[in-house]
């Protein structure tokens, strides 16, 4: 890859870097799990730490009533997502792969709903692929996955967010607030959807179903990795640029290595736990300084929560990394299918 090119994907926006965010997230998700882990219910900090993340990234800001609106949804929807993954994950592998491609197609759908809705459907798709594989990686059937405690947990967490939301809200007289995470698109208009687009999300969820289909299909240990870098390098919508499709790309790559280094040479588990806040807070405060950075950031945050229970060793790691990379080249190769069906319909369409 040419110098100037991985300059323009590493080119970094000083000016984006949001300290105060990424502290805040690391009080919120620092407290429920030291309040957790004194009640025994630390199993319960991964369901509820992402329902507070993944809600609080879908706060478009504004008036009080949209932004809770905009909350809930994520919330509700969410939790079901919780529920059926923790519950289907360790279960038949037919269930998974239909799930998973209903999941993935709806969440491409979404761009009819507004590109901001459209970004929160991707967040709870990556969530729910995580939901599949944490009880079919721990071995866990429907009965002893606790899938129901699961769900509650991510509403728990949801909730607690938009509390706090409302809390803040009050506090400042009951004005408008600005969004936390003003560089995720605020668009909530209801379009009519393209062709390109609707095939887009069929590919996107053909793509992910397959990595979901093999991982699990040949119950091939650390395949887990694949559907989510599938799903983190391939980009959101055929109108995105192929820069932003480049850092997506090499941050899923960066993120698997980080992912792999963390979980092959650090064994405690609530030191990991405390690697995932980190990889959080540094999401949240660099989001606006560079894509790559922020991709990468949030890869290695959702592996490892995969793995967060796992024992590691170097040929483990190997396969993750190796898993990662095939996960990435389909995402490539999508996404170079996708761009020429575009290319291919803008010329009939001349």
């Amino acid at each position: 890859m040419p110098v100037r090119r991985l300059e323009a994907i590493f080119a970094l926006n000083p000016k984006g870097a949001n300290l105060r965010r990424g502290l805040e997230v690391v009080g919120f998700l620092l407290l429920p799990l030291i309040v957790l882990g004194l009640l025994d219910k630390e199993r319960y900090w991964l369901s509820l730490s992402f329902a507070a993340l993944f809600v609080g990234m879908s706060d478009p800001g504004g008036v009080y009533r949209d932004r809770v609106r905009e909350m809930a949804w994520v919330a509700i929807v969410g939790t079901l997502l919780t529920a059926i993954g923790f519950a289907i994950g360790g279960g038949p592998w037919g269930w998974v792969v239909v799930s998973a491609f209903v999941v993935t197609l709806l969440s491409g759908l979404a761009l009819k709903f507004g590109v901001h809705r459209f970004t929160s459907a991707a967040m709870l798709n990556s969530w729910f692929l995580v939901a599949l594989t944490v009880p079919a990686g721990q071995h866990l059937d429907r009965a002893h996955s606790d899938w129901s405690g699961q769900a509650l947990a991510w509403l728990i967490g949801a909730a607690l967010w938009i509390g706090l939301t409302f809390v803040v809200w009050l506090v400042k007289g009951r004005t408008e607030h600005a969004s936390n995470f003003p560089e995720i698109p605020g668009d909530i208009t209801v379009t009519t959807l393209s062709r390109n687009a609707v095939m887009f999300a069929v590919i996107r969820a053909v793509a992910v179903t397959g990595a979901i289909a093999i991982a699990f299909g040949f119950h091939l240990p650390n395949a887990d990795w694949m559907p989510i870098a599938t799903l983190a390098a391939m980009k959101g919508t055929l109108d995105q640029t192929s820069l932003v499709a480049e850092q997506r790309l090499i941050g899923a790559l960066i993120g698997a290595v980080v992912a792999a280094v963390f979980l092959m040479t650090v064994q405690s588990k609530h030191v990991l736990e405390a690697v995932i806040i980190v990889l959080a807070s540094l999401a949240a405060t660099l989001r606006g300084v560079n894509y790559a950075i922020y991709c990468a950031a949030m890869a290695a945050l959702v592996l490892i929560a995969i793995d967060v229970s796992h024992p590691a060793n170097l040929k483990a790691e190997a396969d993750r990394v190796l898993f990662t990379l095939a996960g990435v080249g389909i995402a490539w190769l999508v996404m170079l299918l996708a761009d020429r069906l575009q290319r291919s319909s803008a010329q009939r369409a001349t």
